[in-house]
């Protein structure tokens, strides 16, 4: 199979290495200059995807498949679709669930779905104003799917005052940047301007976060659904910055009634949107229901890794699956294999992460090392992120922030899949390594026996610890 990966970052490199290992053909395009190292002496990276529709083409009765990472490039997606390409990602419809997200919120409200207020506006000072009429505890999410997760912000203060001050310091920021852009090196990083912003201000909710997951074939799901909790803050304890994700428990048993809830009935919708690929929802669990919070609408990363940690079918087979349900039976063809248990991840990183400011100067390029007592298929438990390979066969820092991968672990328990990675994490020998090692924690302390307590687990006799 020839395989063409289209992408910002090339988060994607585990999967297109693992598909290269299996015998494919695979080419990837990093639009973002910063990390055309990302893989670089791993795999083959071409400065221009549109040149490589011909060798796709050349594959003739074969098969050959294009590959996005993001949720920002649907249109192109559904145009390679109509040019007769296979394609795996997502489509128009997915970048609007995920990048709009009041727009979600509405096609979840219409699949029957409470959610929560959740108000959009276009300046800050619109956001003040709007607490200032009604007080409440909110959430801060900028839209766009390649907004900067560290500027999301859980209110804490019940009348918003936390979030209306922080809205207040975005603003004067903006307008030091509007008023003297070149008095900030770091300018660039953020277009933002004090009058031009896109976010929401959404109700807090209290309950259990989880998400619910599964790939659409372009005409139904695939089986079985995958359920997860995200850890997304960046210490232990989960204390600092929302960095999208530091690690996350994962399991494909017991899902089935959140699968039933909050993703079975947008079937409809996303195959009259013709999208094709992994999509997730996350979500908010209490006492009074079922509340959607957003939409991951492509590949998580590091979801995909997690998720692959328990894939007894390889990559290969779950793309063609996806890519091409009407050339495989029709028994096989909404099922792929995958282990019970837990896979846990843990995400390794080193600094600046997760902000790229001063990364070329304080980590790039510096050597990875593995612990001598690390074992042949723990090697392979570890899904590289922002790395290279050199001449010599020596493994570096690479990329633009430090996020160097992500270290699994698999068991029958939530303890010991988190005890499985958080012990491959530390055979790791990279200066100023940081991780989190606490996976897992919140749910052996009591959330998920309350998701249980809610009816939402189908599984009540599975090992936690």
């Amino acid at each position: 199979m020839r395989v063409l990966g289209i992408g910002e970052t090339n988060d994607l490199a585990a999967m297109y290495l693992a598909l290269q290992e299996h015998g494919h053909e695979v080419k990837v395009y990093i639009r973002d200059e910063a990390c055309h190292d990302v893989y670089a002496g791993l795999l083959q990276r071409v400065p221009d995807w549109s040149a490589e529709l011909g060798w796709l083409r050349a594959a003739g009765s074969g098969e050959s498949l294009v590959l996005f990472e993001s949720a920002t490039q649907g249109p192109l997606q559904d145009a390679l679709r109509a040019e007769g390409f296979r394609v795996v990602g997502g489509s128009t419809l997915g970048d609007r669930l995920e990048a709009d997200r009041s727009f979600g919120q509405e096609v979840l409200r219409a699949a029957g779905l409470p959610v929560a207020r959740c108000t959009r506006f276009a300046s800050y000072a619109e956001g003040i104003a709007h607490i200032e009429r009604a007080p409440a505890r909110l959430v801060l999410k900028f839209n766009g799917a390649g907004s900067e997760r560290t500027r999301n912000y859980v209110g804490q203060a019940p009348d918003g005052s936390d979030v209306a001050a922080l809205l207040q310091g975005y603003a004067h920021h903006a307008a030091a940047r509007d008023a003297n852009p070149g008095a900030d090196p770091h300018a660039t990083l953020d277009t933002t301007t004090a009058h031009e912003v896109d976010y929401v201000l959404m109700d807090h909710l209290e309950g259990v976060e989880v998400g619910v997951g599964a790939y659409f074939n372009g005409e139904q799901f695939m089986q079985p659904v995958c359920m997860d909790f995200e850890h997304k803050r960046f210490f232990p304890g989960d204390l600092g910055e929302l960095t999208g994700e530091m690690g996350t428990i994962v399991t494909y048993r017991g899902g089935e009634r959140l699968f039933r809830a909050a993703l079975a009935p947008l079937a409809p919708v996303l195959r009259d949107g013709g999208y094709c690929g992994y999509i997730n929802v996350n979500l908010i669990a209490n006492e009074e229901g079922l509340w959607p919070l957003e939409f991951t609408s492509r590949f998580g990363y590091p979801g995909f890794a997690i998720c692959g940690a328990l894939h007894t079918d390889p990559w290969d087979m779950v793309l063609r699956r996806l890519a091409y349900s009407d050339r495989t039976p029709p028994a096989e063809r909404l099922n792929f294999g995958t282990r019970g248990g837990f896979a846990a991840g843990v995400v390794l990183t080193v600094p600046p992460f997760p902000y790229r400011q001063g990364y070329a100067e304080l980590s790039k390029g510096t050597p990875i090392l593995l612990g001598p007592g690390m074992t042949d298929a723990q090697r392979t438990d570890i899904a590289w992120g922002e790395v290279a390979l050199e001449e010599g066969g020596q493994l570096v820092a690479s990329g633009a922030c430090g996020y160097l991968g992500v270290a699994l672990g698999r068991g029958d328990a939530i303890s010991t899949a988190n005890d499985a990675a958080v012990a491959l994490a530390r055979q790791v020998l990279v200066p100023n390594l940081r991780y989190r090692t606490d996976i897992g924690e919140r749910l052996l302390a009591g959330e998920w026996a309350r998701l249980q307590r809610l009816g939402w687990i189908e599984s009540p006799g599975t090992h936690l610890a």
